[in-house]
């Protein structure tokens, strides 16, 4: 049969056929392939973030959860108190006058220890005593202005354990110092030692043989040691976690934390600088410290939880969050769920320079009353 359709009469373009858009630059969309591992990479990241927030947002909740409720009738202050001092008292920047103002004010509350800035060590233990020459002068005016009120030198030095740069425990000659450094501030007529050296990893021997150590002198001159003591894994282990994580374990394992307090007089969580971001979070995260600590220290030992009496605004600490009134309710939670009958306990204000009326105000409001 013969072909009928008619035929083209017209000439065949033989060049290749272009997209406008790619003309233009733009690039072609994507094929079902390369769409295929788009979307396989959008839920493997997903799910990263997933695993990742969902540890964070339960433990936030949990946090938040902890800081509801009631504190028990009786959770108060025991006038068993205690406050960081600056420097300025004992380098002779202070005054009479500084120092009749600062008994007014702590006259009204239940603070009876005083830990003040005396140091800081050298690296190798020793302390010069070029650094605190008023001292003498301080602890007899405090015996005279507020009977009962004791005076502790607060030492402290940055320890080499996360930088070659700092003091070395493991050194036997440098503990040795801290002793004899711990004895030169009782020379002088101070009323107890507080040992502040960060950062201090957990299950550190050397810092519990050098506690031993500290402890054997302040008995024989019947007066105090405390620390400044870190905080409590918020969860078993964590300080490993964030050892690896972070490179700064930062948290104690609250086996190594009841170490410590069985060592000493006096023992003070810095329950503050602790990256949660609001005052329910940061109270409820007080309030656990305050149960783990309770749980780990023996009855004879005094513990308190320190408050932030200061106000920075960087990572770790929100001065909108950690806030004296949320650290009062958390302590107050804490005590009320643990131990509400604790005698030996306490909180501790950092710092006198940086105080405003409203910290001293939430304390009294809500802890001495």
């Amino acid at each position: 049969m013969e072909d009928t359709e008619p035929r083209s009469t017209e000439p065949k373009n033989t060049e290749p056929k272009t997209d406008p858009a790619a003309a233009d630059g733009a690039q072609p969309p994507p094929g079902p392939k390369k769409k295929k591992r788009l979307r396989r990479t959008r839920r493997i990241t997903l799910a990263v973030l997933l695993v990742l927030l969902l540890p964070l947002l339960t433990a936030e909740t949990a946090l938040r959860i902890n800081y509801m409720g009631d504190p028990a009738d009786g959770t108060h202050t025991r006038n068993r108190d205690a406050m960081w001092l600056g420097h300025a008292w004992v380098d002779g920047r202070k005054t009479d006058a500084d120092l009749t103002a600062l008994a007014r004010e702590l006259r009204t509350t239940g603070i009876r220890d005083l830990y003040v800035h005396t140091g800081p060590m050298e690296h190798d233990g020793t302390l010069p005593k070029s650094l605190y020459p008023k001292a003498g002068w301080l602890v007899d005016a405090v015996h005279r202005e507020l009977p009962g009120v004791r005076v502790q030198a607060f030492l402290g030095d940055v320890l080499a354990t996360e930088s070659p740069d700092g003091m070395r425990l493991e050194q036997a000659a440098t503990r040795a110092a801290v002793v004899d450094s711990a004895r030169q501030v009782l020379d002088v007529g101070y009323d107890g030692v507080h040992l502040d050296l960060e950062p201090l990893h957990s299950g550190d021997r050397n810092y519990l043989s050098l506690l031993d150590d500290v402890r054997a002198v302040t008995r024989a001159r019947d007066a105090q040691l405390s620390v400044a003591a870190h905080q409590i894994d918020p969860l078993p282990g964590f300080h490993s976690f964030w050892g690896t994580v972070a490179g700064h374990p930062k948290w104690w394992s609250q086996e190594f934390f009841g170490q410590v307090a069985r060592r000493v007089d006096q023992i003070a969580v810095m329950s503050y600088d602790t990256m949660q971001p609001l005052e329910s979070l940061y109270g409820g995260y007080v309030a656990q410290q305050t149960s783990l600590a309770l749980e780990a220290t023996p009855p004879t030992t005094h513990l308190l939880m320190g408050l932030p009496f200061y106000h920075e605004n960087r990572f770790g600490h929100w001065n909108h969050a950690e806030t004296v009134a949320a650290a009062v309710r958390g302590v107050r939670l804490g005590l009320s769920r643990t131990d509400a009958d604790r005698e030996r306990f306490g909180v501790a204000a950092y710092i006198d320079f940086a105080a405003t009326e409203e910290d001293w105000a939430a304390y009294r409001d809500g802890w001495v009353r």
